[in-house]
């Protein structure tokens, strides 16, 4: 773990991998929600997670590095479905990288569980991990100006569901009517860091 301060009262923790990062993001959860850690917001990227609000930095910087972190436990709550289309325009492209067939690639997507690693680039958009390092996909030489709301994508790692119109260059594999963001649902995401996720192939609509 390497730790960086920033300003008077966050630190950045930086993990050598995302996996590592996520474990750590649950056992900072824990230690909050047992009292163990008095923090505003713990903030998790692909391999960092920032600690803001905290009264004394320094002291939490020495007990975390000190510290050995567990793995990340399967958390308990239900897995959330996300109906999905798999007729996405790059579904031949990602079929001809993974080498197989085109419903194989739904095949593997939807018989995958998936976890919110992290959320951002656009409210309620998520970054899922599960997906094997083999099924890993480069993005789109030239990105798309528009990639409709609900469209199922993959990237490097990652597969994400776009919650609203806007420019893309991840691979898109399928589609779905989730609403992944509503100001007025509490809370407004449907996805958040740590949530469990499987995509239910349905047929066209």
């Amino acid at each position: 773990m390497r730790v960086l301060p920033v300003g008077d009262s966050a630190l950045l923790l930086e993990m050598s991998s995302g996996g590592e990062a996520q474990a750590l993001h649950a056992e900072l959860l824990r230690r909050r929600a047992e009292g163990l850690l008095t923090v505003r917001e713990i903030v998790p990227a692909a391999r960092t997670v920032l600690l803001d609000g905290l009264a004394d930095p320094a002291r939490v910087a020495g007990e975390l590095t000190a510290a050995e972190m567990p793995p990340a436990a399967r958390r308990a709550q239900e897995v959330v479905e996300i109906p999905v289309r798999y007729d996405g325009p790059d579904l031949a492209d990602v079929a001809a990288h993974w080498g197989v067939r085109e419903r194989e690639v739904a095949a593997v997507h939807a018989e995958t569980e998936f976890t919110v690693a992290f959320c951002g680039f656009a409210p309620g958009f998520g970054y899922l991990t599960g997906l094997p390092a083999r099924y890993d996909v480069p993005r789109r030489a030239t990105p798309r100006t528009a990639v409709p709301a609900g469209s199922v994508a993959l990237a490097g790692p990652y597969t994400g569901v776009y919650p609203r119109s806007s420019p893309g260059g991840w691979q898109l594999i399928g589609r779905t009517d989730a609403v992944l963001w509503d100001h007025a649902r509490v809370p407004a995401a449907l996805l958040a860091p740590g949530t469990r996720v499987r995509f239910i192939p349905v047929g066209p609509s």
